[in-house]
């Protein structure tokens, strides 16, 4: 009896994951940019780095560990989507180290995002008249030395300040989300000198002139807002709420107090295509006010008028009295709480500097300053103490001091008339920018906080780093910024040709076929092709190939995509046909 060998791949969302690479030119831009010394054998640079994120966006694992392991179990597969031959021994751990080691360089890295930053604008004709930038921190649990250049201790957004920790800066364009800059730079360092390199980044990608910067108020040193003046562009960035920002925003308001200042309402702008979208709602009201500004860019004066706008949230300030009163009840706690009635067990306070101490911290650390009054009152006891031997009876006197708690009406009534309140800064003409598009377009920050969560959670998981070597692990944060692109672009396309059609999409959604979604994400999209399974049945002298049929959904995504259906069916064929 003739043997039979049957052998089972499991495609899922690979075919679409390559494909979608290639469209977005992300092995022809390697390949031109990256040279490999000469004696370097197997896949190239390009192709080698877009298979390895094929693995990494459909397992959500960027161990290089895993790799070699899975292309082996996958090599029909991988052959068939590679114009390159392919063996097991591509993806060995050294052969990736290569990969990271390349992207981990600077000049090497810079020459990749602006090639494919300007081939992505140009292909899927992509708005670039705003780049919103913003910063994140990444924890690791290396043991760091002292002389790390990269993972140090830092303020850490992860609320790790035990673990060291690596900063990556982002530049993308709003309100897409796409990277069009991504820095990795050591995590100790502020934020405000990372805007600079970020927006010379930007501007290799898509040049100088009338583009809006956004930014937080890390953004709003003058020396950054300087440096956009000087080039032409615009930014859009709250001022901090330090120095001298409160008082300006209190003369601002006086205006506003008495009535003499008239607010224009902002709506929420609906989600154009979007058959979910609700009713517009109330975003904030505002006004503006304008004053001259100055600064020195390479030695030279530079002057200009800049715009203030002045924004209430209504949102925010409701979220700001809960929280202030919310402070204010615990910080009377705390502080009643210093000095409890005498029993046994309890601290007395005998002396007052160091009570006064005590409270100060309770009200720094409630940030109710001001708005509560301590009070503290000296109290005695007389206590009897009986004879003893040859000491007669006494009476001794005890002090404690004891606290009384008072709160400032007028003070706190001050506070809460400002919370909701933020001043916004930019240069833009309102030809360019009005005061609702100031405010619509940086309420779009979420975009750009969900690439960090990809970015540091799943799919892409920088957290925990399985590299140790620092240029192996700017080398992967780059690596994972390319597959952070093909999730944002995959997303951004099926939601546009949604849009276009005005149609939604069903059948995403387990447990729920027919609920539609005209926002679907690209992480669902993916997951509908985790069924789609190849089998090579191995006869004597014959092989015969079969891939699971592609579904009503599956085909509908392809087709939203712009993807032949081919990319999954000419699997099936004895030998490889159409390769990207």
């Amino acid at each position: 009896m003739a043997e039979i060998d049957i052998d089972t791949e499991r495609v899922a969302d690979v075919p679409l994951l390559v494909h979608q690479q290639c469209r977005m030119g992300i092995p022809a831009v390697l390949n031109e940019v990256i040279q490999p010394h000469g004696n370097r054998q197997g896949l190239s640079i390009g192709w080698l780095t877009t298979l390895w994120q094929g693995f990494i966006l459909s397992e959500s694992d960027h161990r290089m560990s895993e790799m070699e392991t899975w292309a082996a179990q996958q090599m029909e597969l991988l052959s068939r989507l590679s114009p390159e031959p392919v063996s097991a021994k591509d993806f060995t751990d050294d052969r990736l180290a290569d990969v990271l080691r390349y992207l981990g360089q600077d000049a090497v890295w810079e020459e990749v995002e602006k090639r494919l930053g300007q081939r992505l604008i140009r292909v899927y004709d992509l708005s670039n008249d705003r780049i919103r930038l913003d910063s994140t921190s990444a924890a690791v649990y290396h043991d760091v030395e002292e002389e790390s250049a990269l993972f140090r201790y830092g303020q850490s957004k992860d609320h790790r300040p035990d673990l060291a920790q690596f900063k990556v800066m982002l530049g993308a364009l709003d309100p897409l989300g796409l990277p069009l800059a991504t820095l990795v730079v050591p995590g100790d360092g502020a934020d405000d000198p990372l805007y600079a390199p970020a927006i010379a980044q930007a501007r290799q990608i898509v040049g100088t002139g009338g583009r809006l910067y956004i930014g937080d108020c890390k953004m709003a040193a003058r020396k950054t807002r300087a440096l956009l003046q000087a080039g032409g562009d615009y930014y859009l960035t709250p001022l901090p709420q330090t120095g001298a920002t409160p008082a300006l925003l209190c003369r601002l308001l006086e205006a506003v107090w008495k009535k003499e200042q008239p607010l224009e309402a902002i709506w929420a702008p609906t989600v154009a295509g979007d058959i979910t979208a609700t009713a517009s709602r109330l975003l904030a009201l505002g006004f503006e006010a304008s004053r001259e500004r100055q600064a020195t860019v390479d030695g030279g004066k530079l002057a200009w008028t800049e715009r203030l706008l002045v924004i209430f949230s209504p949102s925010l300030a409701r979220a700001g009295r809960r929280g202030l009163a919310q402070r204010l009840q615990r910080a009377e706690e705390e502080l009643l709480a210093l000095t409890p009635p005498r029993r046994r067990g309890c601290r007395q306070w005998a002396e007052l500097e160091p009570l006064q101490k005590a409270a100060q911290a309770i009200l720094r650390r409630h940030q109710v300053e001001g708005l509560l009054e301590v009070i503290y009152e000296r109290e005695g006891a007389e206590r009897t103490v009986r004879a003893y031997r040859d000491r007669p009876t006494r009476t001794e006197e005890r002090f404690r001091y004891v606290i009384g708690v008072r709160r400032q009406p007028a003070a706190i009534h001050a506070a809460r008339r400002l919370l909701g309140w933020r001043l916004y800064v930019t240069h833009a003409p309102v030809e360019r920018l009005t005061l609702a598009e100031g405010v619509q377009f940086y309420r779009r920050a979420p975009w750009i906080e969900r690439d960090f969560r990809r970015l540091k959670g799943r799919p892409l998981g920088i957290r925990p780093l399985y590299v140790q070597r620092e240029d192996h692990a700017k080398g992967m944060v780059r690596l994972l910024s390319l597959a952070l692109r093909v999730l944002t672009l995959v997303e951004h396309v099926v939601r546009d040709s949604l849009r276009q059609a005005g149609q939604a999409l069903a059948g995403l959604y387990a447990g729920n076929p027919k609920r539609e979604t005209a926002r679907p994400t690209t992480e669902r999209l993916l997951k509908a092709f985790r069924n789609v399974v190849l089998t090579i049945v191995r006869l004597p002298g014959q092989t015969i190939r079969h891939v699971t049929p592609l579904s009503d959904l599956q085909r509908r995504i392809l087709e939203l995509l712009d993807l032949p259906c081919s990319i999954y069916e000419d699997l099936t064929l004895p030998t490889q046909a159409n390769p990207p």
